[in-house]
Formats: structure tokens, C-alpha cells, sequence
């Protein structure tokens, strides 16, 4: 299967916040992708190209990893559709099929983590000076988030990035509610631990 040009997919980006009549409209095109619609499967990979790339991002870093994880998660979608039962909304089974995918390629391969630049696109509205600030304060988060655990990553970015409530997350991750919010207590605590010695260190330059 040919897939859309990854760089033009994130190009598109569209915002991630979901809406009843969006989740909606992703169900429709699920149901005729079980009946083996491409031209709506290639509009469901576009709607969540975007949105899992930044979520892997996180977990993986590196982009032809990313990109291999996702791929491997849309075919999943593609092949298996008829195997999701509503049970939970149809963005936290596509989640969760990419956390076990990213998780399984993590174990298998001893994937370094680089710098923290995996290709997205910038906001283009600040000027200068607050594009800087931005950028540094993203740096400073990129870098302390690469220090935890993919486990603790995963609760941190699906609950700041995605929106997700604590009961999605753990249909995501396949863990409890108590568990999700006890990986998100240490990892809110890690995290400003790190951030405060970065900007310390920081500080001394």
C-alpha cells in the first residue's frame, strides 16, 4: 500500500482538539473501510497522520522509527477494522494500537534518542523574541521528557497534548486509572525536577 508523503501529512496538521460531530464523522469513515473503502481510509490516515506522529514522537524519536510504527498502526486500522467494537472511542483504540506497536519496537531494537528535532512544523504567530522564548522553553521540556520513561512519556503527552481524560489514557496504555495516575504523579515530579536544573544550568552559561 502507497502511503501519503509524511512531511505533507504534518504540512496539513489539523488541530487536535476532537469534537461529538468529528468522532462522528471518523466512525462513518471507519464503517466504510470495513467494507473496504480506500479513498476513506486514505482520509482517516490523514486526519490521524498528524496527530500520532507527535504522540510517537515522543516515545521513540527517531523519524524513520516513527514512521515505520505508524505505518504498521494504519495497516492495523486498515486490516482490522471490523475488530473495533465501540467500546471506547475509536481515537483511543487507534492510540492504544500505536503505544503497543511503539512499545514492541522499542523492545526490539536499541533505538538511541537524538536531539529532539524530528521535522514538525513551526507556529508561524509569535514574532522573534517570543518564537525564541518558545522555542527554548521547548527545548527544555523536549529534553527532560526524553529522561523519562516511555511509560511515563506516554501519560504526559496523551494527557498535555491530546486531551485525554485518565480513563481514555488507561484504555490507551491497557493499565488501570489508578496506574495512569500514579505514572503521571512521578512523572509531573520528574519533570520539574529536570526542567528547574535545566534552566538552572541554563542560567550559569
Amino acid at each position: 500500500m502507497k502511503w501519503p508523503s509524511s512531511k505533507k501529512m504534518r504540512e496539513d496538521a489539523p488541530v487536535d482538539g476532537r469534537t461529538p460531530s468529528a468522532e462522528s464523522a471518523e466512525l462513518a469513515l471507519l464503517e466504510s473501510i470495513k467494507r473496504g473503502r480506500r479513498s476513506e481510509f486514505d482520509v482517516l490516515y490523514r486526519i490521524y497522520h498528524p496527530r500520532l506522529w507527535r504522540f510517537l514522537a515522543h516515545m521513540m524519536r527517531r523519524p524513520e522509527a516513527i514512521e515505520e510504527v505508524l505505518n504498521d498502526t494504519m495497516m492495523v486500522v486498515w486490516q482490522r477494522a471490523e475488530s473495533f467494537d465501540g467500546r471506547s472511542k475509536l481515537s483511543t483504540w487507534i492510540f492504544g494500537i500505536a503505544y503497543r506497536k511503539a512499545l514492541k519496537a522499542l523492545a526490539r531494537q536499541d533505538l538511541p534518542v537524538d536531539d529532539g528535532s524530528v521535522d514538525e512544523p513551526m507556529d508561524p504567530g509569535p514574532g522573534p523574541e517570543q518564537r525564541l522564548d518558545l522555542e527554548q522553553l521547548r527545548g527544555r521540556l523536549r529534553e527532560a521528557m526524553a529522561e523519562l520513561s516511555p511509560e511515563h512519556r506516554t501519560v504526559v503527552e496523551l494527557c498535555y497534548f491530546h486531551d485525554m481524560a485518565y480513563a481514555e489514557i488507561a484504555d490507551v496504555v491497557r493499565s488501570p486509572p489508578e496506574t495512569v495516575k500514579t505514572r503521571m504523579f512521578y512523572a509531573r515530579r520528574r519533570l520539574r525536577l529536570l526542567l528547574d536544573d535545566l534552566a538552572g544550568r541554563q542560567g550559569e552559561l
